[in-house]
């Protein structure tokens, strides 16, 4: 847990107190019948111009389940953006923070803004703490990219 820092709501900046707040909000919209664990997602764009939200989307043969930061990525891609800064996830667990499935984090990694990182942000709906860490913390040795990593010669 060392490359994780849990803070006061409070002491956030602006853009990602936002963030935050559109995570709870979407959150809100979640479709999830048969787990009653809604999840609410937002993402900042590496410029800072746009957030994409999305909430858990889950299905009676549980295979074709969206996770939340799976429903916000294709609407962003659709946009043309395809780097984020920042990844906000909001759910709520008693004892703990809800952190990006693996599939997730994988995800995200394909999207990475200039500095090969997104900054996450999880909290539950609350807002009272965030727990504040990299995806490069939570998936450290995430596969590669062959386009971006150039990992096959074109």
């Amino acid at each position: 847990m060392d490359n994780f820092k849990t803070v006061d709501f409070s002491s956030l900046g602006e853009e990602i107190k936002s963030l935050l707040r559109e995570a709870v909000e979407i959150r809100k919209r979640a479709y999830c019948p048969y787990s009653n664990f809604a999840v609410g997602a937002a993402i900042l764009t590496e410029d800072g111009s746009k957030v994409y939200t999305g909430c858990n989307i889950e299905n009676s043969t549980l295979t074709p389940c969206i996770c939340a930061e799976r429903a916000a990525v294709p609407k962003a891609v659709c946009d043309g953006y395809v780097n984020f800064k920042a990844v906000a996830v909001v759910a709520y667990q008693k004892d703990s923070f809800t952190a990006p499935c693996g599939v997730c984090r994988q995800t995200l990694s394909e999207f990475c803004g200039s500095d090969g990182d997104i900054q996450v942000y999880l909290s539950k709906p609350t807002l009272d703490k965030v727990l504040c860490t990299k995806l490069s913390e939570l998936l450290p040795l995430s596969f590669v990219s062959y386009k971006k990593d150039s990992v096959i010669e074109n």
